[in-house]
This record gives structure tokens, C-alpha cells and sequence, in this order.
């Protein structure tokens, strides 16, 4: 018996509203911790990649005003 065959003979808020709100119950903890840890990894990602910009732009504007102090001498 396949899934379309038990809900065949269901009113439509039976799949469209009881089920899905059963599923958050049920699930909802889990989907929570998987949501916010998507969250926070993505945040990571962000403060990494601003301080490696901002080492990389730190780095190059030393370089710069060092060598044309270097040339200076």
C-alpha cells in the first residue's frame, strides 16, 4: 500500500495541515539544532573571510609603504 493510496481517501487538511504540523512537533528540535547550526557555521564563515581580507589588506599596505620606504634609503 503506497503513501498516495492512505491519503487518497483523506480530506485535504489531513495532508496539507494535521501532517505537516505532526512532522514539526515530532521534528521540530531536530530541524531547529540542524537550522541553527547551518546559522552559526555560515556566521564562521563570514568572520573568517573578513579576517582574511583584512589580514590580506594589511599585509599588502605594509609591503607597499615598506618598499617604497626601502627605496627611500
Amino acid at each position: 500500500m503506497a503513501v498516495r493510496e492512505i491519503f487518497a481517501g483523506m480530506p485535504w487538511w489531513v495532508k496539507w495541515i494535521a501532517v505537516p504540523v505532526i512532522a514539526l512537533v515530532v521534528f521540530g528540535g531536530l530541524i531547529a539544532s540542524v537550522v541553527g547550526f547551518v546559522v552559526g557555521l555560515l556566521f564562521k564563515l563570514l568572520i573568517f573571510v573578513a579576517l582574511v581580507g583584512g589580514l590580506i589588506y594589511v599585509v599588502r599596505k605594509f609591503m607597499s609603504s615598506s618598499s617604497t620606504s626601502r627605496g627611500d634609503w
